[in-house]
């Protein structure tokens, strides 16, 4: 019996944080997860600013950069656009896989708390949530207002992993690089996949 492949949706939102995102693509390639990208309009201004990596127009030309980006195979990262109404991630009757929003924005989380799906990546979120699918949303926004403390209570409440980007300092990180790292490890450990990117607590405690 052939193995199966993991599946992954995961989301660029319009928050600040697109290295956690970028980096979680990076690993989920690696370990040789199929990943399903969906990119907000938004999401490629802040990736432009935040990062080097330029995304192009067209969803096929964005995933020729993605798979460029992370390393992957052909076919190993497929990019969906915003009113992709057909993609496995709009319908709870698509392949099931978890949905990780990253970085998820303050917008994002209110469409997904009160059921708007005027776009694939908020559809993607109310479907995870009615089929009772892994939805994590890593929230990049500070100070929270009561709205988005709202927000996130509901949607804990709903089942989704409210992960904001809170990177701890006890691994002693050297570079920026080792902060995202810590981020994107909680990530792939809430996803029940594999991580050596930061030592778990307790780990090499002498």
């Amino acid at each position: 019996m052939a193995e199966t492949v993991p599946v992954i949706n995961l989301a660029f939102t319009g928050a600040s944080g697109a290295p956690y995102g970028l980096r979680l693509l990076q690993c989920l390639v690696a370990q040789g997860c199929r990943v399903n990208v969906m990119v907000s309009k938004a999401a490629q201004v802040v990736i432009a600013t935040e990062t080097e990596f330029r995304l192009p127009g067209s969803t096929s030309a964005m995933a020729e950069a993605f798979s460029d980006y992370a390393g992957a195979n052909p076919g190993q990262v497929q990019v969906f656009g915003r009113e992709a109404w057909f993609s496995p991630p709009a319908s709870g009757s698509g392949e099931k896989a978890p949905l990780v929003i990253c970085p998820c924005s303050t917008g994002t989380l209110s469409a997904l708390a009160t059921g708007a799906s005027n776009n694939l990546i908020e559809r993607a979120g109310d479907v995870a949530l009615k089929e009772r699918r892994k939805l994590i949303l890593v929230l990049r926004e500070t100070p929270y207002s009561e709205v988005h403390l709202d927000n996130m209570l509901r949607l804990t409440r709903m089942g989704a992993v409210i992960m904001p980007a809170s990177p701890g300092f006890y691994h002693q990180p050297q570079s920026v690089n080792d902060v995202v790292d810590f981020m994107v490890a909680r990530i792939l450990d809430h996803l029940d996949l594999p991580q050596t990117l930061v030592p778990r607590w307790g780990e090499g405690a002498g």
